[in-house]
């Protein structure tokens, strides 16, 4: 009955705490190989955008719990790209990798459009007839 009380405290936390700690074991490791093609290092870039967009959602999804919707957009966006500032400067501290500008901006792209994404899905959404309603368009 305990455990499974903490577990549902948890469920919207763990998610971004748990995909932090997979970002900086991963910005741990030195084995990035620095001569890597520009296929393999668009891909690394377009990986990273996605990560930190998804660290947005999943931020914006806890915090949602405790504040406003757009609120907690807006910190979820602070959390993700301040993490991302954090992140590169941890990388100047790892053997074959270095911390760039260019990063943040392009992990911050991630922040950006998947948070688009998202206002453009919800406004859709709440666009749309409730299941079920009887409203008909006027031609």
């Amino acid at each position: 009955m305990r455990l499974k009380s903490l577990a549902a405290r948890l469920d919207p936390w763990a998610p971004p705490i748990a995909l932090m700690a997979l970002i900086f074991f991963l910005s741990g490791r030195s084995d990035v190989d620095p001569d890597a093609g520009t296929l393999d290092v668009i891909l690394r870039k377009i990986a990273h955008a996605a990560e930190y967009g998804l660290l947005w959602f999943l931020w914006q999804r806890a915090l949602r719990t405790l504040i406003a919707p757009l609120a907690a957009g807006l910190a979820a966006a602070a959390i993700a790209i301040v993490y991302a500032v954090s992140d590169e400067f941890h990388q100047t501290f790892v053997d074959n990798r270095h911390g760039t500008v260019l990063d943040v901006g392009i992990d911050s792209v991630g922040v950006a459009l998947v948070a688009l994404a998202l206002a453009f899905v919800s406004r859709r959404r709440s666009r749309q007839p409730a299941a079920g309603s009887t409203r008909t368009r006027a031609l």
